[in-house]
């Protein structure tokens, strides 16, 4: 079974390979969502997969790193896409929550990525 967790964050970007005439180049921001999920067992006992809490706590560190930043700072992102930006989470969340499944990044209501690790 598959459970996620969903997550906001506020922050500030800008594309350096894109042309620089791209709109992306320019600074701009976004409310960026991002959706955690883990795949596993239902525990018979706590009738769950895991509690939901754990996932908030792997994601907090994560979140404080990202919220209200500009990204192209913060070490790993200075090329902030989506994809970068998916592939950072699952690479510090992966760290402590055993079965993540997939990092879900939106960086607007109709675009964004999901990353499912290097399979």
């Amino acid at each position: 079974m598959e459970i996620f967790k969903e997550f906001t964050f506020e922050a500030a970007h800008r594309l350096p390979h894109v042309p620089h005439d791209h709109k992306c180049a320019r600074l701009h921001g976004h409310s960026y969502q991002v959706a955690v999920h883990v795949d596993g067992d239902v525990d018979e006992e706590a009738g769950w997969v895991m509690d939901f809490a754990d996932i908030t706590c792997a994601m907090g560190p994560v979140l404080a790193q990202l919220d209200h930043y500009y990204l192209n700072e913060v070490d790993g992102l200075e090329n902030p896409t989506s994809e970068v930006v998916a592939r950072w989470i699952w690479a510090r969340v992966s760290r402590t929550l055993p079965g993540l499944s997939q990092v879900v990044v939106r960086e607007t209501c109709t675009s964004g990525c999901a990353y499912r690790g290097d399979v």
